[in-house]
């Protein structure tokens, strides 16, 4: 792989983040067959932390699709966050940008189908892009290129300034759909409930309580090992333990009781944890799109970032297996290169600072009443929570960190709902706090990151869904910044790093998503059912499995055993 191209997928300089939506069940230990026609010993069960019934859509570009990137669609490479490998060929057998990063070609692999027989090819890819760039509230990566076919197997580019940083964004988050049909969809409204894709797998039924993906036996590697996967349904992690302790699901991502021990006791088991996502409190921040709430004002943020006690929470939420974090939300430690000499905390605070609680809130004018909660023109400080009901770490995390808040003078409330309902308030700005996580976006770079959201672009008004920024940040001077990075060679540190001081400067300031620590993603999976799970030795995707298109990598390296 030439400099130019690595470069060009906008890799961190050794930033290999080994230590770092979505998706009638038998037991998978069961005799008999499974609905795809396979049988129980090469069905894979599993389950996201799904709490509430699945609501059938399978758009990729959708905000609530539930499943389908890099399993029934696929993009044009495979691309992953926590290894700096060379992307590995899908639809695409090979690119090559020109020496300024205007103009990036791509070659198409020959004799694919779709899962309806028709043949893919340029024109489909061109169709896609086209797409993207006639409708804003799917270009969540800013793709601005004009896409030309050359012939039926290759494509070409051209963007009017230097694109390298695109590059993740396009060759491996981009999932090309299907001309013939998506020609007559709107992709920013419709629901997908008959899926077709390249992908390795095609929907075999679909149930509110569960579905399976059934192997596309028409697949141009081959149809996979495993035959189907099955997405179950449950009532929350305490759900997906129990499941795991009876056998009747494969692979999940979530807290079960004594963490460290899974093999121990789950007997066929084994675990893989990976600090990747960057867990904070999101919060709709800014009152001039139309945020309501005490949380609008900065200095409450602050405040509560303040008032935290993360050791406690760690302890008592995650089992010990949440690490540090940056405030400026440069992924601790691979990214640490990236932090601006300017912040004075480059980590989060382990303890509370109630004296930092008390100068922050007293200054935006808030006085602490009688009964100890700070009050600002009769209002007390009180603010809500969101989160979706049975993901228990997380209950658990509010609950402790309630408690603290308290102690420093703010009310706290959890509010559960459904996945459904959880990701419609985030999205339509229609919340107060929520808890979750910020992902890496396309690799292992903080700008990804920080243009998913922090960018204007990525955001709409309250009462509209914004794609990614759901705190509704918005900073000309993140735009600007964005943008530079956007055009500037990855090799040019120093030209890149003037970039980040800006925008960590206006995150830490503002603190639009108040950080927690990051987590630790444990994963537990059926080592004795099937071979070929990622390892810390070789993480060749993230294994986590709501993490898409990495999950769909795994399933096709996967090898039942015949258990």
């Amino acid at each position: 792989m030439t400099r130019a191209r690595r470069a060009a997928l906008g890799f961190a300089v050794g930033a290999a983040a080994l230590s770092l939506a979505v998706t009638g069940c038998s037991p998978s230990g069961s005799n008999g067959t499974s609905a795809g026609g396979g049988s129980a010993a090469d069905t894979l069960v599993a389950y996201t932390g799904q709490s509430g019934d699945y609501q059938i859509n399978f758009n990729p570009y959708s905000p609530t699709k539930i499943g389908g990137l890099g399993t029934i669609y696929e993009s044009l490479f495979f691309v992953t966050n926590v290894n700096t490998n060379d992307p590995v060929p899908l639809l695409g057998t090979d690119y090559a940008w020109n020496e300024d990063g205007t103009q990036l070609d791509v070659t198409l692999r020959d004799g694919v189908t779709w899962s309806d027989g028709e043949a893919f090819d340029a024109d489909d890819v061109v169709f896609t892009f086209q797409m993207i760039l006639d409708n804003p509230a799917l270009n969540t990566g800013g793709f601005n290129g004009e896409v030309t076919k050359i012939d039926a197997t290759h494509i070409t580019i051209a963007f009017p300034e230097p694109a390298f940083v695109t590059g993740p964004e396009i060759l491996g988050k981009t999932f090309i759909v299907p001309e013939h049909i998506w020609s007559g969809i709107d992709p920013t409204t419709d629901v997908v409930a008959e899926p077709v894709g390249t992908g390795p797998y095609v929907l075999d039924n679909f149930k509110p309580q569960a579905f399976t993906l059934t192997a596309n036996e028409n697949y141009w590697d081959g149809a996979p090992a495993v035959k189907n996967v099955r997405y179950l349904s449950l009532s929350g992690n305490t759900a997906g333990a129990d499941a795991l302790a009876a056998g009747r699901i494969d692979w999940q991502t979530g807290p079960v009781p004594d963490i460290q021990n899974v093999a121990k006791n789950y007997p066929g088991y084994d675990q893989i944890t990976i600090g990747q996502n960057q867990m904070a409190l999101l919060s709709c921040a800014n009152a001039d799109l139309g945020c309501e709430g005490p949380q609008t004002d900065p200095a409450v943020r602050k405040a509560i970032y303040y008032a935290i006690d993360r050791a406690q929470v760690n302890s008592l939420a995650f089992q010990d297996t949440a690490s540090d974090m940056s405030p400026t939300f440069a992924l601790l430690p691979a990214q640490e290169q990236y932090i601006s000499a300017s912040i004075e905390e480059t980590s989060v605070p382990e303890t509370a600072d109630l004296d930092k609680v008390d100068e922050l809130l007293t200054g935006a004018g808030y006085a602490k009443g009688s009964d100890g909660v700070y009050a600002k023109d009769g209002e007390p400080l009180s603010l809500t929570i969101e989160v979706v009901t049975g993901w228990t770490d997380y209950i658990t995390a509010i609950d402790t960190m309630a408690q603290q808040l308290k102690a420093a003078g703010i009310n706290v409330t959890a509010a559960q709902s459904s996945w459904n309902e959880w990701t419609d308030k985030k999205s339509k700005g229609t919340y107060e706090l929520a808890i979750d996580s910020l992902g890496q976006g396309a690799s292992s770079d903080p700008y990804y990151l920080y243009n998913n959201n922090f960018s204007t672009a990525n955001t709409a008004k309250v009462g509209e869904s914004a794609p990614v920024n759901v705190s509704r940040f918005s900073d000309p001077a993140v735009d600007d910044a964005l943008a530079v990075l956007k055009s500037t060679n990855p090799d040019d540190t120093e030209a890149r790093q003037e970039q980040f001081d800006i925008i960590q400067a206006a995150i830490v300031e503002d603190m639009p998503y108040i950080p927690i620590l990051t987590g630790g993603t444990t994963s537990e999976f059926h080592a004795d059912k099937f071979t070929g799970w990622p390892t810390t030795d070789d993480l060749y995707a993230f294994p986590a499995i709501w993490a898409s298109p990495d999950n769909a990598q795994i399933f096709k390296a996967l090898k039942p055993t015949g258990e």
